[in-house]
């Protein structure tokens, strides 16, 4: 997945020093952002207020849409580095392209993860035909150091681990929930699950104490932890559980999401993932040039053009604003 804006701010990421040392409630408001011709997304991260969530640096929420009669989500060939994608679906399909020669088509409940690492290009776009709704999030996890310049892949798990306890089903995204391991490659210590509520349910989830952890509201209405979590919306919990009570009346879906507090510090901007203002100046240039990123073949349409750089140099800071 893309970021699209022609304006993109630089978000400067990571660090130890503003982790809540033990659990907070921090709602996290989305901004709308459009997304190729006809998909609108919830952007809860970056956000004002928090940047990362352990290794998780990105989160779009988008749908459920109705996209009968529309093109659905068509998002340009465009490249990436230093990170991972993650594709998840409630609803609908994404066909899948990239520049080391992947063509998958991702369907709901389904792990869509494509490593960047030194760089990779993709492009993503509902398939003609398509089913008539579109609903999901696309979330980036940042690369540590050591594994950022890895030869870019792409992986697809259409079976994934599940957790299941009365009245919650709990499918392993990424990572590890109580004991149970996704097949999806990861290079930090974090964790991320779908999580299903059956109406009427009271439960916790076992969590990591130094794990920092959020909740993303997918459907339905849920309480985490007594704070009220809708659609669309976030909840960052910070660190210090070793279990999260969640409760909801009638059937509602979440995300959870946490990790290790991402130690680094980064600079995020448009869709690259690096250290310093001149490794994303020169990822910008590569791309520009058409060097290293490599082709997607097969995409009917053009290429997506890098915005320009903002006129100050980007410098990594902290993980919040």
């Amino acid at each position: 997945m893309s970021d699209l804006d022609l304006h993109p701010a630089p978000s400067l990421c990571g660090g130890r020093a503003d982790t809540p040392g033990g659990p907070v409630h921090e709602l996290l408001e989305p901004k709308r952002v459009p997304l190729g011709e006809s998909t609108y997304v919830r952007r809860l991260l970056p956000n004002l207020g928090r940047r990362m969530i352990g290794g998780w640096a990105f989160v779009d929420h988008y749908g459920p849409d109705d996209i009968a009669d529309e093109p659905g989500m068509q998002v340009p060939p465009h490249p990436h580095m230093g990170l991972q994608t993650v594709s998840w679906l409630h609803e609908g399909e994404v066909l899948h392209r990239d520049s080391v020669g992947s063509l998958q088509t991702v369907r709901p409940r389904e792990l869509g993860l494509m490593t960047s690492g030194r760089g990779i290009a993709h492009s993503e776009e509902s398939p003609r035909p398509h089913p008539r709704y579109l609903h999901g999030a696309q979330l980036w996890v940042a690369l540590p150091d050591a594994h950022r310049h890895v030869a870019p892949h792409f992986e697809h798990h259409p079976d994934l681990p599940v957790v299941s306890a009365p009245g919650v089903t709990a499918t392993v995204i990424l990572g590890e929930l109580d004991g149970t391991a996704s097949p999806g490659t990861t290079y930090s210590p974090l964790v991320g699950a779908d999580i299903a509520l059956a109406g009427g349910t009271r439960a916790s989830l076992p969590v990591e104490p130094d794990f920092e952890y959020a909740v993303l509201g997918m459907s339905g209405e849920a309480r985490v932890d007594g704070v009220p979590v809708l659609p669309g919306s976030m909840l960052y919990l910070g660190c210090g559980r070793t279990e999260l009570p969640v409760h909801a009346e009638s059937d509602a879906g979440l995300m959870l999401l946490g990790g290790e507090p991402f130690e680094e510090e980064i600079v995020m901007w448009w869709n690259f993932v690096g250290r310093s203002h001149e490794d994303v100046a020169q990822a910008r240039s590569d791309w520009m040039t058409g060097s290293r990123f490599g082709e997607v073949h097969g995409y009917e349409g053009a290429r997506l053009p890098a915005p320009g750089l903002p006129p100050v140099a980007l410098k990594p800071r902290g993980r919040t604003r």
